[in-house]
């Protein structure tokens, strides 16, 4: 059996101004390195008078800390490192990443807003492929996802048959036929696309 030493470590994911999705990459790939906590709650500091397992267990954490701060140190790019470094922990760098890239309610919702209007004028262009807009549509509903606004897959799978070009009328015909646009998975509808 394999040594789980030997299986690859993920890449540190780099920070591209979407923070949401920044934070979602960390935060999986920093529990399995068991620091999330870390960033959410911050390090553990000893009582006044502490017993020697008190400042045993800060000590860990700010270890533990200085761990941390190295992948986000790497994630982060120089220019946006620089307004960071001045941060003691990782709590307080996660809170001003989150305060700065996070946006404020109201812009979100006007992004959301500009995404939504964006999502019903789409549309497939002569001579893109399946692939392509499959892509391009998923693009969309991804951002509206990291905006706040759940996309099911049934609303993404109408969406596309909507505004397909006349050429592919008939099959989408056949799959509305043939399956439950409830129960049809993207990747189903995209394959028999495909075919």
């Amino acid at each position: 059996m394999a040594d789980s030493a030997n299986f690859a470590q993920p890449p540190i994911p780099k920070f591209d101004c979407f923070h949401d999705h920044w934070e979602m990459l960390m935060e999986n790939l920093l529990p399995s390195k068991k620091y999330w906590s870390l960033v959410e709650t911050g390090i553990i500091n000893a009582l006044e008078n502490p017993t020697l397992e008190q400042e045993k267990v800060e000590k860990d954490s700010k270890l533990c800390d200085l761990k941390v701060k190295n992948y986000l140190f790497q994630s982060i790019d120089i220019t946006i490192m620089e307004t960071i470094l001045v941060k003691d922990s990782t709590k307080e760098i996660r809170d001003a990443m989150h305060k700065k890239y996070q946006g404020s309610t109201k812009a979100k919702r006007a992004q959301l807003q500009a995404l939504r209007k964006e999502f019903e004028i789409h549309a497939t262009k002569e001579g893109e492929s399946i692939d392509e807009y499959f892509a391009r549509t998923f693009s969309i509903a991804n951002k509206m996802t990291s905006h706040g606004k759940k996309m099911d897959q049934t609303l993404v799978v109408e969406k596309i048959m909507r505004s397909l070009t006349n050429k592919f009328n008939y099959v989408v015909c056949s799959i509305e036929e043939i399956n439950d646009l409830t129960t049809l998975f993207v990747d189903e509808f995209q394959s028999s696309l495909l075919v």
